[in-house]
């Protein structure tokens, strides 16, 4: 991944969105989506599963796609809008591709729920976090999703505290309240640097 510490912690499918900060894409590459599901193994048992198998380009594609389109839905839905037919349709058929289900399994004495996706491998990972996609878009809370008050920032967050503004304190915000502190205690006489 060309950016060491991607935002994460965000629902996945804000997680996803944001693998593309001003300027880059974090998911340029099969190794770049392998990292990426490495860093939401935590989440799920999906997910870490996803991140323990092989990754090749239609994986990479696939989700990539995803991203696009739950990007779009997501921007008009936050807008008060609906999302367009074409990226519903797509994140639909994502899922399809690779739907999900719920087995029943014996463990022993207990009888326990287990989610299985089925469809081809190399599509499952697009199809769990387009399901990651329909679950956050059909969620009152999408309307409080936030885009970072950074100047050259685009991430998105679901803030826990109204007052949040950036998508991460260690990340924008500490630049931020750098530069107006640079900014307040700069001598007054000191103009632009000139080369």
């Amino acid at each position: 991944m060309s950016d060491p510490d991607p935002l994460i912690g965000e629902p996945p499918a804000l997680d996803l969105v944001n693998t593309r900060p001003v300027g880059a894409d974090l998911l340029a590459t099969p190794d770049d989506l392998r990292a990426w599901l490495r860093l939401q193994a935590d989440r799920s048992d999906e997910a870490r599963a996803y991140a323990a198998a092989e990754i090749g380009a239609e994986s990479l594609a696939a989700v990539r796609d995803v991203r696009e389109h739950a990007a779009r839905a997501l921007d008009r839905v936050r807008r008060g809008e609906p999302p367009s037919a074409g990226d519903l349709e797509a994140l639909n058929r994502a899922q399809r591709a690779a739907p999900a289900v719920t087995e029943l399994v014996r463990d022993g004495r207990a009888l326990l729920a287990a989610r299985r996706r089925t469809g081809p491998p190399a599509l499952r990972p697009a199809a769990w976090l387009a399901e990651a996609a329909a679950e956050l878009l059909t969620d009152p809370a999408v309307t409080r999703v936030r885009q970072c008050e950074a100047d050259d920032c685009v991430m998105l967050f679901l803030p826990a505290h109204p007052r949040r503004r950036w998508c991460s304190a260690a990340r924008c915000g500490n630049r931020v309240r750098v530069a107006r502190h640079y900014r307040r205690h700069r001598p007054a006489d000191a103009g632009p640097a000139s080369s």
